[in-house]
């Protein structure tokens, strides 16, 4: 059996993950992994007050994107998956907490139980991390014709 690679591709809101992620997967012969952003019962209360529901959302995808991940590892074929566990912790809830819009004891709470838990996941083997001007990924976001 052929071995199995597992990529990850991050970046911000309307970068092109998903685009690049179908492209890939169609390109080797990969499955693909999308984002269920539309899931989460919380985003709709975190974008009116994210301060209040910040935790509540995070914890959301953090839980889905944990189990998504263990999913992965038991596969026998290669993945291209859009948006990776590691990308809510270090870079999301970590800026909604240095932004005020997450509480210290919610942060530390959240950031505990993410460290405990991705431990025993295996990383993926490449991430590749997307960048655009923020003017496009504005451009992009509003294209969809939702807030997020």
């Amino acid at each position: 059996m052929p071995p199995t690679y597992f990529v990850a591709v991050a970046g911000n809101i309307g970068v092109g993950k998903s685009t690049l992620t179908e492209l890939m997967s169609a390109r080797l012969g990969w499955e693909p992994v999308y984002e269920a952003v539309d899931e989460n019962p919380y985003l709709s209360d975190f974008y009116a007050d994210m301060e209040r529901w910040s935790f509540h959302s995070q914890a959301f995808f953090l839980a889905r994107r944990l189990r998504q991940h263990a999913a992965l590892q038991h596969l026998d074929r290669s993945v291209v998956q859009d948006r990776s566990v590691y990308e809510d912790a270090e870079i999301f809830a970590h800026n909604l907490y240095r932004q005020g819009q997450m509480s210290a004891r919610d942060w530390a709470t959240y950031f505990d139980l993410y460290q405990s838990l991705v431990a025993l996941l295996r990383p993926p083997d490449l991430v590749v991390y997307l960048r655009a001007q923020v003017g496009t990924l504005a451009a992009r976001i509003g294209g969809r014709g939702r807030a997020y």
